[in-house]
């Protein structure tokens, strides 16, 4: 795959892109992979069973997931500085909060919080500039910025467990604060100097489109009447809600496959590099073909993940489980992105993207609490990795079905 058009491409738009990439790292925070590295440790200091967890973790995405609507849509109205100056002081507060959890109850603040901030409002953040400010080459601008989330799956789990092994699960958690507010604040700030002239130009332009009549673009109640947001559900987040099971029961699996658990953590390097390859390679296909045409095939790979992981003996399968995976994440990081301001327009795609975000939180807060209820109720692993197998394929289904040609009708009044 030729990386000269990516090479020119971020060299031309170095500070947007990347101010992207920092906020899909500094996500990492708030995201299943990283918090999914201190379950053990917070189980066992809180005496908490897998579905105890799980309920916790659910109950405070699933608040994230309620505000999402509200808090995700202000960066259609908030200068993007003082919107990702709020959303890096938020990650901060969130990881010293966890340092400081003193009961168990307390803890669906926490998870909110972390929640909130990291997996909602900082992908947000990233996500919806690229999609925003980018009308010619908006896929490599979105692959680029996602390969934030492939490094921070690569890097921050293996350095979460160093760190908690060498110092214990909070002070790693007081560590990833100071990251945040020392080294990522300052330098999202002044990776936007200038940007506003940039949004200037961005608002006449799209003014000068028909923009301001509405023409182009859909408002969040006209997409909610809109049959095909609806179809596309189901498949548009089965990986959130597949993948973060997955992530947060990693360990889990590897008990119930006699395998080493470190052995799962240190190959998340394959996904990463998986997701990676694959968003590069999507992200220029994104600049030629419609993401109509590519968001349904990631529901395919991540079908095989799971059908070679419950069908795998070896320690070796979890290598084809990770690289299916990958390519799955690296279709759905960047076609799911480019799909909302293909299908409605960039005017009130915070408001858009916010929605449908908190319903990819919603999923993937249903995830780990419906994989430990199986588990809790004697399903082996392999038999829940048929069952989500068996979900994405659905999923599969409904996404073609909402976005088949000749579906691309006139918005609703």
């Amino acid at each position: 795959m030729p990386l000269g058009p990516y090479y020119c491409f971020a060299r031309a738009n170095a500070r947007l892109v990347g101010f992207g990439f920092l906020m899909a790292f500094a996500s990492s925070f708030g995201q299943s992979y990283f918090i999914g590295a201190f379950v053990p440790e917070i189980e066992r200091a809180f005496d908490l069973s897998h579905t105890g967890w799980g309920t916790i973790y659910m109950i405070g995405t699933l608040a994230s997931a309620l505000l999402l609507p509200w808090s995700g849509k202000q960066i259609d109205r908030l200068d993007l500085r003082h919107y990702a100056m709020i959303v890096l002081i938020g990650v901060a507060v969130a990881c010293f909060a966890a340092a400081s959890t003193p009961g168990a109850i307390v803890l669906v603040v926490i998870v909110f919080l972390l929640r909130q901030s990291g997996q909602g409002l900082a992908s947000h953040t990233a996500i919806t500039t690229m999609a925003r400010y980018f009308d010619f080459g908006r896929g490599r601008a979105l692959a680029i910025a996602s390969l934030g989330f492939s490094v921070g799956e690569a890097v921050l789990p293996v350095a979460a467990v160093a760190a908690i092994a060498w110092v214990g699960w909070r002070w790693s958690y007081v560590g990833a604060g100071l990251l945040t507010l020392v080294i990522f604040l300052p330098l999202a700030l002044w990776l936007l100097r200038g940007h506003g002239k940039r949004h200037a130009s961005h608002v006449a332009a799209g003014e000068a489109a028909g923009e301001g009549a509405h023409s182009g673009s859909w408002t969040r109640m006209q997409m909610l009447r809109d049959p095909r947001f609806w179809l596309l559900l189901p498949g548009i987040f089965a990986p959130s809600l597949v993948m973060t099971a997955m992530f947060i029961n990693h360990r889990f699996v590897a008990e119930d496959k006699g395998w080493s658990a470190a052995w799962i953590t240190g190959n998340y390097v394959v996904y990463a590099i998986a997701t990676i390859v694959t968003s590069l390679f999507v992200g220029q296909l994104l600049d030629r073909i419609p993401a109509r045409r590519l968001v349904p095939i990631m529901l395919l790979p991540l079908a095989l993940a799971l059908a070679a992981l419950a069908w795998g003996t070896s320690p070796f399968w979890v290598w084809p489980y990770f690289i299916l995976a990958g390519f799955s994440g690296g279709f759905g990081h960047t076609a799911i992105a480019a799909l909302w301001p293909e299908l409605y327009g960039t005017r009130h795609l915070g408001a858009i993207k916010s929605l449908a975000a908190s319903m990819g939180v919603f999923a993937s807060a249903l995830g780990p609490v419906i994989m430990g209820l199986m588990m809790d109720n004697g399903l082996s692993t392999d038999a829940v990795c048929w069952i989500f197998a068996a979900f994405c394929l659905g999923g599969y289904v409904t996404t073609w079905l909402a976005l088949r040609p000749g579906t691309m009708g006139n918005k609703p009044r």
